[in-house]
């Protein structure tokens, strides 16, 4: 992906509010496509520019300095094709990045990052044993290291860190259903079931699309919950606050435009079109 440095009216014009412009979303792979379609259901006037780095994915196991780098390439990207604000819909990238990217484009460009649900989990837990299944970079994020500090501690809840490097590859290679991947889920969670968990966090924007293989293991002992429905409402209000929200009906052919790093253009648009449900309109375009 080549960065190119702005001009002064391509600064000047990203920096004015145009609620017309697109919201941007971007992960490190196509995970983040289950929070893209929260927010184009939540917000259906809205255009959505969505960037996969399939060319890097999987963040996971990553240096902290890897994961800053890459999420400031992929924002400024966004930032360069005019969107208006932009959606880390990576747990991952979050954890090591928002503040920086914060820092960097002041208040004229509105970014929402991720932290998984934990916070619901816990409040809604019976049994006080709530499990989040997440990469090793999102555990070793000061985010969710917050909301354990701040709201499992004082109510006596015990957080069970889950991760698997596995994970994330099947669901970009469209797995997410094979004999493998239900094994491993079963490898992972059974201890959290066995520990007497009631709720599992999925922390990682892949992991919704596990939702239908985890409920057929476990559907009556472990409620999930992620990070997507919060996260769109949370981007219906940072819009409201910066008058940004579209309120023109939407009517183009494609609600989401989604761009990747990668080369392999075809598998990636096979696997979105197993993801995306029908009424969502989108195509996929290498960078």
């Amino acid at each position: 992906m080549a960065l190119t440095q702005p001009t002064m009216t391509e600064t000047l014009a990203a920096s004015l509010p145009n609620p017309n412009a697109p919201i941007g979303i971007f992960d490190s792979g196509i995970g983040g496509l289950s929070v893209a379609q929260e927010i184009a259901q939540y917000l259906p006037n809205e255009r959505i520019i969505y960037f996969a780095d399939t060319a890097h994915v999987p963040y996971g196991p990553r240096t902290g300095d890897e994961i800053r780098k890459l999420t400031a390439q992929a924002i400024e990207w966004l930032y360069q094709q005019g969107c208006k604000a932009v959606v880390v819909a990576c747990n991952t990238a979050s954890a090591f990045s928002l503040d920086y990217l914060r820092d960097h484009y002041g208040e004229h460009f509105p970014i929402i990052g991720l932290v998984p649900a934990l916070k619901p989990a816990v409040l809604h837990s019976k049994s006080k044993v709530v499990a989040v299944l997440a990469t090793p970079a999102t555990f070793r994020g000061q985010l969710i290291q917050d909301v354990v500090t701040k709201f499992a501690v004082p109510l006596g809840v015990k957080m069970l860190p889950i991760t698997s490097l596995e994970l994330v590859p099947l669901v970009e290679a469209g797995r997410q259903f094979s004999d493998e991947c239900i094994q491993i889920l079963q490898n992972i969670l059974q201890p959290a079931v066995d520990q007497g968990a009631d709720y599992l966090v999925l922390g990682c924007t892949h992991y919704p699309f596990l939702k239908p293989a985890i409920e057929q293991l476990y559907g009556s002992q472990l409620k999930l919950i992620d990070s997507g429905l919060a996260v769109a409402r949370q981007t219906a209000q940072i819009l409201l606050k910066y008058n940004l929200l579209r309120n023109v009906k939407f009517t183009d052919s494609t609600q989401i435009q989604c761009y990747m790093s990668g080369e392999d253009t075809e598998r990636v648009r096979m696997v979105i079109q197993h993801l995306m449900p029908l009424h969502v309109r989108w195509n996929v375009i290498k960078t």
